[in-house]
């Protein structure tokens, strides 16, 4: 059996349990709403996964086992309450594309973006093999393996990186990170070190495939170019107790701009501000994160003083402004909904490596409260 399916988490009968321990709580968040007919289907990334026509028993069962944890998301009973499971990997965090979502057709009308010269086709923007680079004069010329990886199995890295790093909710900002951070990475990808909680998202079982393929100069070269950026601040993040309604676009949530809100819980829901110039994969996007009313100050708290011993404080490796220090990568201004995988996959042992060493003792205590306000802190800082 795939090691994967013999996680307890990921089991038939730890859905069934959640389900019945969250109805008994009568909470009505009914989050991670699939498209309706009304909002435009937006295409979905290239690297979106499919099984082969060879698949096996397990991957069926495993596609079983998805299935049952996709209705609990359009339900709403996996939402987050302080009686939540603290091993179920969140749903709004690790956002899973709705089976049946159907990308448009490509009828060749040119897409334009904010304060560019430069049109695309929506073909163009699909293309794994290609980074839409709207604002070349942001950054340095793209080295070969950014702008266009190489057939057949290694993708452009700024096509789902962004051509400046800035990458999006459904995976991670490469701007400003240490070139030996990266490095490390692709090989802890590479030798299985790192992994994720749920395997079945599409944007790090690429990483881990790609990671064989792609040449060690490769990765130097991409590790150079990305590490010489500095991150943006893109990230809007916005204390409240209600926020939009959304669903699932692309491994990230979408809000479906229909003005209805629901309760937040202790979630974190990151959308892009525009969704259209996301999908257009505009480097310069910008995001807004909605956050618990009060975890910001919460985060910042257990940050500086590692909770009376619950933690560690994260000043100590990652710098005194949490912008990184020495080989350790800086946090501060990144994707909130990222970190938090970032912490659960430590906890639970799915991201090991040289670094884990470090981050085990400091998340093996926290809540996933916890983890909401770490992030939503972290996120709210200047990168």
């Amino acid at each position: 059996m795939q090691e994967w399916l013999r996680k307890p988490f990921f089991t038939a009968t730890i859905l069934r349990e959640v389900a019945k321990k969250v109805h008994a709580h009568r909470l009505d968040v009914g989050y991670m709403t699939t498209l309706p007919e009304s909002i435009p289907q937006n295409p979905r990334p290239r690297h979106d996964f499919a099984p082969s026509s060879g698949t096996s028993r397990h991957w069926q069962k495993g596609v079983a086992v998805l299935g049952a944890w996709l209705l609990l998301l359009s339900t709403g009973v996996m939402a987050e309450s302080p009686a939540a499971p603290q091993d179920v990997p969140p749903p709004w965090a690790y956002a899973v594309d709705p089976p049946g979502v159907v990308a448009p057709k490509d009828d060749g009308t040119l897409r334009h973006v904010p304060d560019s010269t430069l049109a695309f086709t929506l073909s163009q923007v699909r293309d794994g093999f290609v980074s839409p680079d709207w604002h070349p004069s942001d950054h340095p010329p793209l080295p070969e393996v950014v702008a266009h990886g190489h057939k057949p199995a290694v993708m452009a890295c700024g096509y789902c990186h962004r051509a400046s790093g800035t990458g999006g909710p459904e995976n991670a900002s490469l701007a400003g990170l240490p070139a030996a951070y990266i490095i490390q990475q692709m090989a802890d990808f590479k030798s299985g070190a790192r992994s994720t909680s749920l395997p079945l998202r599409a944007p790090p079982k690429n990483m881990m495939a790609l990671s064989k393929a792609v040449t060690t100069p490769e990765i130097e070269e991409a590790a150079a170019y990305f590490s010489s950026l500095k991150l943006k601040p893109i990230i809007r993040v916005v204390e409240t107790d209600m926020a939009p309604k959304t669903y699932v676009h692309g491994w990230h949530l979408a809000d479906l701009q229909n003005g209805e809100k629901e309760p937040i819980g202790q979630r974190v829901v990151e959308v892009p501000q525009d969704l259209e110039q996301f999908v257009s994969r505009d480097s310069r996007s910008q995001f807004i994160a909605y956050v618990p009313t009060g975890s910001i100050q919460k985060g910042k708290t257990l940050a500086s003083t590692a909770g009376g011993g619950r933690t560690v404080q994260c000043a100590i490796c990652h710098g005194p402004d949490l912008k990184g220090l020495g080989p350790i990568p800086g946090i501060a201004g990144r994707s909130p909904s990222y970190i938090v995988r970032q912490l659960f996959d430590f906890k639970h042992g799915v991201r090991a490596g040289i670094g884990s060493a470090l981050m085990k003792p400091t998340v093996q205590n926290l809540t996933l409260e916890d983890m909401v306000a770490l992030a939503a802190y972290a996120a709210s800082l200047e990168p």
